[in-house]
């Protein structure tokens, strides 16, 4: 591993540096809010068993960061982590990590959230491995394979789904064993918000992700309706506390209704934005979504 980046204008930068660059910190918030909500809502239903709840949380954040380290790879070889890209360092594109060593470390992490996973199997059963196995192909068929999800525009689709409905409703189902539709209906509040930091990301990479034929959504609708569409998940996700609450669970839920000012603040800032500038709106996001997800969990506690 390389200790600096070609082209970085940083210092050296350390090996822990360098993993947590491809790891994405910023990101992490997609894979642990969606678990903490389905086990808040476990927990209001009497259902709660804490050794589930945690192998799902970890099993959760080990695919986030397995997709962003695939994603790398493959960017890396389709040439779409150029040095006109405007995000953060790609650690293999810069020479940081090599290709050879990510792809090790991504095989020994999936394997490893996979054997991890198998607990979550033995108590819950089939559908969950189903689950696993879906929700590993989508890290790896997100970027890689033929017909990669992130180059068709339909990445914000699964998105939604993986980070939404199958991470909350999973994690509910490995501790209650069934599913309701309030746990799906509270699935779209992370769904949402995932997606709209993949929104945000792919915003700011419109032209450099035209040139190289990465069409995301964004790519293909332009900015503006992208913008648009960030404005109306938001929305979407304020409501989904109601929505519960009239399903019968704690009004207390309608807590995350004290995040909305920051979110509006996001909004603002989104519109504002270009460019580098996007990268702040990106972070913002994740720390809109990580504390509506607090206080929208937490107040189904009450």
């Amino acid at each position: 591993m390389n200790s600096k980046p070609s082209g970085a204008t940083g210092a050296a930068l350390t090996p822990f540096d360098a993993w947590m660059l491809a790891i994405r910190p910023k990101t992490l918030p997609a894979g642990a809010v969606p678990v903490i909500l389905g086990s808040a809502m476990a927990a209001a239903d009497g259902r709660f068993r804490l050794p589930a709840a945690i192998v799902a949380l970890v099993c959760a954040l080990g695919i986030q960061v397995a997709t962003n380290f695939i994603n790398e790879i493959y960017d890396f070889r389709k040439g779409a982590d150029t040095a006109d890209r405007l995000g953060p360092t790609r650690t293999v594109a810069a020479g940081i990590i090599t290709e050879q060593r990510m792809i090790h470390v991504s095989i020994g992490l999936v394997s490893a959230v996979f054997l991890l996973g198998m607990y979550l199997v033995y108590t819950a059963g089939w559908p969950i491995l189903l689950i696993g196995l879906l929700s590993l192909l989508f890290a790896w068929a997100y970027t890689g394979g033929p017909w990669p999800i992130a180059y068709s525009g339909l990445g914000d689709l699964f998105v939604f789904v993986f980070f939404g409905l199958v991470a909350v409703g999973g994690t509910y189902y490995v501790q209650a064993l069934d599913l309701s539709v309030p746990v799906l209906l509270a699935a779209a509040a992370p769904g949402a918000f995932s997606v709209n930091i993949l929104l945000v990301n792919n915003i700011r990479d419109i032209a450099t992700d035209r040139t190289v034929g990465k069409m995301t959504l964004p790519a293909r609708i332009g900015g503006a309706a992208a913008r648009a569409l960030y404005v109306l998940l938001t929305a979407v996700a304020y409501l989904v506390p109601l929505l519960v609450w009239i399903e019968g669970y704690s009004v207390w839920g309608l807590l995350s209704l004290f995040s909305l000012p920051l979110a509006i603040g996001m909004i603002g800032k989104l519109y504002r934005s270009e460019g580098r500038e996007l990268n702040a709106v990106l972070a913002g996001t994740g720390k809109v979504m990580t504390i509506h997800g607090l206080l929208f969990s937490g107040g189904l506690l009450f």
